[in-house]
């Protein structure tokens, strides 16, 4: 198990390839946003992210909006509720997480 500085030596070293691979400068709540919608079961929608990261709704449409801009997010109308958005993985979204998950677990990659 890792600790402590460990784990921050990985996410700041998996940070690094991502800046040398030139890869999206992905701002901490759009990672957040990105791994939720990724990590967790659908639907999710912005009034639901917005209440789970206690935020507006309007600071949730900004983020996807540069998510979706990217490629790694879409948004489709709820059919059950028209007042709602639905926001659903892509497979580049799915792409650019795998890759940065590998990024962490293998350090090698990441050599200063």
């Amino acid at each position: 198990m890792y600790k402590g500085p460990e784990v921050l030596s990985f996410w700041r070293l998996a940070l690094l390839s991502s800046i040398r691979d030139n890869g999206p400068d992905l701002t901490s709540r759009q990672m957040y946003i990105l791994l939720t919608i990724y990590m967790s079961q659908p639907p999710h929608t912005v009034r639901g992210l917005a209440a789970q990261m206690q935020v507006t709704k309007p600071v949730i449409t900004r983020a996807l909006d540069s998510m979706e801009k990217l490629g790694f997010l879409k948004r489709a109308p709820d059919e059950s509720d028209k007042r709602s958005i639905l926001i659903q993985r892509t497979v580049k979204g799915a792409v650019f997480l795998r890759d940065f998950a590998d990024t962490i677990e293998d350090p090698a990659l990441t050599a200063e």
